[in-house]
């Protein structure tokens, strides 16, 4: 069975689905069949890897109608890599699934048939603490969470964990932080210094050795519908995201 992985953090902007296409890229590039699904309305993850966010089916459909969510998933174009897209009517499902019986249970329950057929799952998440980041967290096995390197970053991890523990004891015991990443570095600054030093000193088992330093080619990358390893594979921020997916593997 494989291992599903949430990417999330209520702050908007701090990296969660260049994260999210990123890793589930090098993972996929490392030889492991993976599923990307994008859950957030915004459907960034689904229009970096150059697929339609308007075409049809989309995780939508699986979550709050009667598809199956394999008739929702497509090919990436990258070998071993799928995806379930996300479009804009996935907005709409903040207030449908909260009337539906079961509703925190719904991704966890159409996800269940596919679990066997990958070896890794990412969950892109809205920045948000709604019904489709509490669906992901409680179908996933481990969170990652991205931490800008900036000083509001620090202000909503508390509130962040506060949400994992409730999820953790109401809806899914088995959900563990797989890591804090930090993402947008500059280690020129010394805010970047100053907020590194910050986060690590209040979780030190937690956060990731690997760094994804501010780069060019990682923001170019998904207005030509690629990954960064794949638009520049030999860039900082390509070789960034290998040794995450190298350090996520080795943390299981």
């Amino acid at each position: 069975m494989g291992t599903v992985y949430a990417i999330a953090n209520q702050k908007g902007g701090v990296g969660k689905t260049t994260t999210a296409v990123n890793l589930a890229a090098c993972v996929a590039e490392a030889g492991y069949e993976s599923l990307l699904i994008d859950m957030d309305p915004q459907s960034n993850a689904t229009l970096g890897l150059g697929i339609d966010k308007y075409a049809k089916p989309t995780v939508y459909d699986a979550l709050v109608g009667d598809l199956e969510l394999r008739s929702a998933v497509v090919e990436s174009g990258i070998a071993r890599l799928a995806v379930v897209p996300a479009g804009p009517d996935l907005a709409g499902s903040t207030v449908e699934l909260p009337r539906l019986p079961g509703s925190e249970n719904r991704l966890r329950d159409v996800l269940a048939p596919l679990r066997d057929r990958y070896a890794f799952v990412l969950l892109d998440c809205p920045p948000s603490l709604g019904p489709l980041t509490v669906n992901a967290l409680v179908a996933a096995d481990r969170v990652i969470v991205p931490v800008q390197a900036e000083y509001f970053a620090l202000e909503g991890l508390a509130g962040l964990l506060d949400t994992l523990a409730l999820v953790q004891r109401e809806l899914n015991p088995k959900l563990t932080v797989a890591g804090m990443l930090l993402t947008m570095h500059d280690g020129r600054t010394r805010l970047a210094q100053d907020v590194e030093r910050e986060v690590r000193e209040h979780f030190p088992a937690l956060v990731f050795e690997t760094v994804i330093p501010r780069n060019v080619r990682v923001g170019e990358a998904p207005s030509f519908g690629k990954p960064v390893i794949h638009y520049d594979p030999h860039c900082a921020g390509a070789d960034a995201y290998f040794e995450l997916a190298k350090e996520v593997a080795a943390r299981g």
